[in-house]
């Protein structure tokens, strides 16, 4: 994946403000506009830009519970049910494959721990193949981010 200096402080300005219009951008980068929304354009494309979303603040919306969900399938032949009824709940909002002595680590936000008890009990466990759980609820949060570092980039 070739990106260029100028493709970096795109990222990188994104991720502070992706509401920023083109005009905006471009006065940042010394580009016109129309060439701003082309290098733009072409990092979508590439699947480096996936989407634009809002960042929201979950306590703000009553969703003052998270926890991460340690899960161990008992055959991997559940794999694919599992997936689809994670998939589907919106109180988990991320799931990850994870090598060690569990299959699956989800981070879950709920309104409070009777949501939480609800989601593992009616519904995780619920699913075929759910063999356990194991669960730890957040206490507070030091750092929370869904901007990856760029520095990498920056160093070739």
């Amino acid at each position: 994946m070739e990106l260029d200096s100028l493709d970096i402080k795109i990222l990188s300005l994104l991720c502070q403000r992706g509401r920023m219009t083109w005009a905006e951008l471009a006065g940042q980068l010394d580009l016109s506009a129309p060439a701003t929304a082309d290098r733009v354009k072409r990092l979508e494309e590439r699947g480096i830009i996936t989407g634009y979303s809002a960042l929201l603040n979950a306590a703000a919306l009553g969703l003052d519970l998270t926890a991460f969900i340690a899960v161990t399938l008992d055959q991997p032949r559940h794999r694919h049910g599992f997936l689809a009824a994670v998939q589907a709940n919106a109180e988990i909002l991320e799931c990850h494959h994870v090598t060690g002595d569990d299959d699956y680590l989800l981070k879950v936000r709920c309104c409070h721990t009777r949501a939480l008890e609800a989601l593992i009990s009616d519904r995780l466990k619920a699913i075929e193949g759910v063999a356990k759980t194991r669960t730890q609820i957040v206490l507070s949060t030091v750092k929370e981010t869904q901007v990856p570092s760029l520095d990498h980039l920056r160093e070739t």
